[in-house]
Formats: structure tokens, C-alpha cells, sequence
């Protein structure tokens, strides 16, 4: 059910956010970027500057039959027209009416600096422009908001020329004046200030797009809702030119969880973190673990003492419920962990440990020993089950008994490199041997192992390895340095990670690929 008029969340992720460095997307993905957009309920969904962008002309084209939005509609932004041309005469505008969107967005001067160094045009004809681009497109059937750009930095310059910008607009049809701080250079106490005021001189409906140039993008758009404006504009996970842009899913979030604001359809609220992860792919940029609500680690314990109180209640160190946002409270194991972090990760692994105490600090105690050497098993829940489950019941934990393993790498003089790995294991007493190629010591080793093992467990056939990271450890140096290697391992339907740590980075490796497939053996039940 559409949430009316009232507010908007008017998202530019295709245009604004699209003007990051290292951000290049095709029209397809521009077409699947609106479609996930739409799925979190925003109310506008800018896709890009037509005319300007022969892509952006072919995605509004593309969208007229390809592009079924649910909750959205979508915009088209472009400037208002040249000095000394009739609106109807200049073939910007006349892009933004040939792309058929319900709605067109303007950006405008509105700082008398950039009028008479940027445009190089007088103070009234930049008037004139903005007056003459929206009525034009009103007149075509087009709702009209107008961004002002550097709107504050020129109030700060000229209290009066954004205004007579807005007045133009308005006068002419608009619906929202959105003001930009452009350059994201205000906190959120003068931009409240200079917002508050202008609504009281003006009585226009405003907007709000904040850069993030001093990390206050959604602090000063929410300041600014709290101040007034009634329309909000940000991009997927804040992507943008430089520091980014408000992000939309902090800035969605909050209204929602701590201003009491009904902006999006309450189905939408838990596609936060999946629709988050999802753009991030699409634009190649890997999620931020970090980032507020939606970010992997968001609602991520490690220091012993938040363990505890969260033992008693989860809310005592969380802000809100995860499952608000689509997200999970997880808690990390290391060094800093005590006997509650323990169990509650034990709960989280489904066992449950309230009742065997002294397994718990046995535990405890072998996790520090192990992160003293370089462990670390914060990103590596399959190694902890593993030892988990070890140190409880002595349950086996290892597919097989190991005699010994040897590698060999081949440089040939034509430049190729191969390498070679043969294991000598013992399988429910059974002696194997088996070699394994691959174009590494560690993938051969894994393609050995499997030689060895896939006849007596079948299910090591659906495993493959998915990431491979090595890290050089602090406080030693050179090439003697202690090594500690995470592997990533999926069956396709999920994936884990396991650690292993070692002076020798084969033998790191050997520990973490010996606990990537044992792992995956106890999901499938064959161990």
C-alpha cells in the first residue's frame, strides 16, 4: 500500500551514487539497481541524466517496457536550460520530457558565486532559467523537484539569492526544493539552523542531499527532517563522488526505528541488509562489514563483558532488534571472550552449553592459549565448532588419521609452474595414498585429499574451495614470519570459513583445508 505524499525517500543511487570512483554499471545493471530499489520501498528512484549519458537516454527508454516498479517512480534529473535559450528550444530539457518519467529533477545554481563564475550568466537569468525549465515541463504533464545546488554554502555567502531561486521555482510549479549541501561541508547543528529558517521564511515544501564529507551525511539529513523538510535524498550503502552521499539505509533506519516516521511500507524495513548486499555486488564493491544497520558486523559482540549482559538480554548492548533491519546479532570468539561469549556462541552453533561449566572454561582457556600463537577465530566459526565439539565430547573431528603429506613446485624454463602434493592418510584403518595436481601447493593438496577421500565420503564431490587469504602476523619479520591462512569452502548452498596458523604457510594452509573439509563432512552427516 503506497504511503502517499507526505514524505519522500528519493533514492539517486543510479545517478549521484553512480558518480563514485571505481563505479561503472550497464544498463542491465541499472535496470536490476531500480528494481531492488523499489523492493525497500522507496517513493523516487533517479536513474540517471538522459541526453547527458547515452546510457542513462538508453536505460529511461528501456525502463518504458522493462521496468515494472511496485513502491517507486522513477525520475529523470538534468539541468535547467542554457543562458539565452528558450527552454522549448534546448535539447536537454527536451531529453528529460523525451524520457517519460512521471517526474523530472532539476539542479540549479543557488549560490550567486557559482551563477557568475561557474555559469558566467547574471543573477536574473539564472532566475529565469529556473523559472522557464519548470514551467516548460510542468506544462508537458511532468511533476518537478528542483536540487539547489551549494544551497548552503550560499546562504552562508547570501541569505536571500537561494531564496529568490526557490520562489522562482515554485512560482513556476515545482513541488519540493531539495537543498544540497553540495560540497559536505556542514554539521548538523548549522544545517538544522539554516534549514529551520528557511522554512519559516519561505513555507515551501523542502528537501534534503547532504554529501559526506564530513561523515555527517545522514546525522545532517536527519537534522534537517527533524527541522522540517519532508523529502530525503541519499544512495544505496552512501555511495557517491568523493566521501559518498547520505546513505539511504541509515537514513530509511533511523526515520523509521528512532524518529517514529512511517516512510517506507512496513514489509520493506527487513530487505534492508539483503537489498544492501545485493547493490554492492552488482556495483563490485564488497560490503561494508561496518556499516550502520545493514553492515555483517553491525550487530557483531566480542569484548566478554557485552557478552555477559547479552546473556541476560539481548537488548542491554543492541539498539535495536537485528531482524528490524533483516540482520543477526552474532558473537565473536577470541581473546577478549569469556565463559558467556562461549556459551552464547555455543547457543548460536545450536549446543547448548548452560549446564557443562567446566567445558566452558576449558574452552576459554584453550582460546586464548591458541589466539596468543596467532589464532583467531572471529572469522572462523567452522575451526571453533570444531574445536568446540572436540573439547566437549572428544567428538572426532577429522575425517581421516594423518601419516604425512609432502609438496613439490616445478618451475619450468617456458615460465609455467606446476604443483604437486601426495598424502599418506589412514581412513578407518585403511593405508591411502593418493597425488593431486594443481597451480598451487595448496590447491593440489586439496585435489589430493579429495582423491583420497571422496570414495569412502561422496560429499566432498559437492565442496569446492571458495577464498584462500593469507596474512603475515605483527611482531615478526621476513620471510620466517608466522603465517595464518583463512579458507573459505562452499557446497553451493552455503559456505564457511576455517583458520589455521603456522611459521611454515604450507602447513598453516594444511591446517585450515583439514578443518574446511571435516567441517563440511559433519553438515552432511558423514561424520
Amino acid at each position: 500500500m503506497s504511503l502517499g505524499d507526505a514524505f519522500h525517500v528519493f533514492d539517486t543511487t543510479l545517478r549521484d551514487g553512480a558518480q563514485r570512483e571505481g563505479v561503472s554499471y550497464s544498463v542491465n545493471d541499472k535496470l536490476a539497481v531500480a528494481r531492488l530499489l523499489d523492493e525497500i520501498g522507496v517513493g523516487f528512484i533517479e536513474g540517471g541524466w538522459p541526453g547527458a549519458m547515452p546510457k542513462d537516454t538508453e536505460f529511461f527508454a528501456r525502463a518504458r517496457s522493462e521496468l515494472t516498479l511496485r513502491n517507486a517512480e522513477l525520475v529523470a534529473f538534468g539541468s535547467t536550460r542554457r543562458a539565452g535559450v528558450r527552454a522549448a528550444e534546448d535539447r536537454q530539457v527536451l531529453a528529460l520530457r523525451d524520457a517519460e518519467t512521471p517526474v523530472v529533477c532539476l539542479v540549479a545554481k543557488s549560490d550567486i558565486r557559482h551563477v557568475e563564475r561557474a555559469l558566467r550568466t547574471t543573477l536574473e537569468e539564472n532566475l529565469a532559467m529556473v523559472s522557464d525549465t519548470v514551467a516548460f515541463l510542468v506544462a508537458e504533464g511532468r511533476r518537478v523537484f528542483l536540487d539547489c545546488e551549494h544551497f548552503f554554502d550560499g546562504y552562508a555567502a547570501d541569505r536571500d539569492y537561494g531564496l529568490r531561486v526557490l520562489s522562482a521555482a515554485f512560482e513556476a510549479g515545482a513541488d519540493v526544493g531539495v537543498l544540497c549541501d553540495t560540497n559536505g561541508g556542514m554539521l548538523p547543528m548549522g544545517l538544522g539552523r539554516v534549514v529551520a529558517e528557511v522554512a519559516s521564511r519561505t513555507g515551501f515544501r523542502l528537501g534534503i542531499h547532504c554529501q559526506d564529507d564530513t561523515g555527517c551525511a545522514v546525522a545532517n539529513t536527519l537534522a534537517a527532517v527533524e527541522a522540517g523538510v519532508t523529502h530525503v535524498q541519499g544512495t544505496a550503502n552512501g555511495y557517491g563522488e568523493r566521501a559518498g552521499n547520505a546513505d539511504t539505509f541509515s537514513v530509511i533506519a533511523g526515520l523509521v526505528t528512532k524518529m517514529g516516521r512511517s516512510v517506507v511500507p512496513d514489509r520493506c524495513l527487513p530487505e534492508l541488509v539483503r537489498v544492501s548486499h545485493a547493490i554492492a555486488e552488482l556495483a563490485n564493491i564488497a560490503p561494508d562489514t561496518h556499516q550502520p544497520y545493514v553492515g555483517s558486523s553491525a550487530f557483531a559482540h566480542k569484548a566478554g563483558l557485552h557478552a555477559s549482559a547479552i546473556k541476560v538480554s539481548a537488548e542491554l548492548y543492541n539498539h535495536l532488534d537485528p531482524a528490524v533491519v533483516g540482520n543477526d546479532m552474532r558473537i565473536l570468539v577470541t581473546e577478549m571472550a569469556g565463559r558467556a561469549s562461549v556459551e552464547l556462541k555455543g547457543r548460536e552453533l545450536g549446543i547448548d552449553l548452560s549446564a557443562q561449566p567446566d567445558a566452558v572454561g576449558r574452552v576459554v582457556s584453550r582460546v586464548k592459549e591458541l589466539e596468543a600463537d596467532g589464532w583467531s577465530f572471529e572469522a572462523a566459526d567452522a575451526s571453533f565448532e570444531l574445536l568446540l565439539r572436540a573439547e566437549l565430547d572428544g567428538a572426532r573431528t577429522a575425517a581421516f588419521t594423518l601419516e604425512s603429506y609432502r609438496v613439490l613446485v616445478e618451475h619450468w624454463g617456458n615460465g609455467s609452474v606446476l604443483s604437486e602434493a601426495t598424502v599418506k592418510l589412514y581412513v578407518d584403518g585403511e593405508r591411502i595414498i593418493a597425488t593431486g595436481e594443481g597451480n598451487g601447493p595448496v590447491n593440489a593438496l586439496d585435489q589430493a585429499l579429495r582423491t583420497a577421500l571422496t570414495r569412502r565420503y561422496p560429499a566432498l564431490a559437492a565442496m569446492e574451495l571458495a577464498d584462500y587469504k593469507v596474512r603475515i602476523l605483527a611482531g615478526r619479520a621476513g620471510t620466517g614470519a608466522v603465517t595464518r591462512v583463512l579458507i573459505e569452502t562452499t557446497d553451493g548452498a552455503s559456505a564457511w570459513t576455517t583458520v589455521g596458523v603456522h611459521e611454515n604457510v604450507i602447513e598453516a594452509s594444511w591446517h585450515a583445508l583439514v578443518d574446511a573439509l571435516s567441517y563440511g563432512l559433519r553438515r552432511h552427516s558423514q561424520l
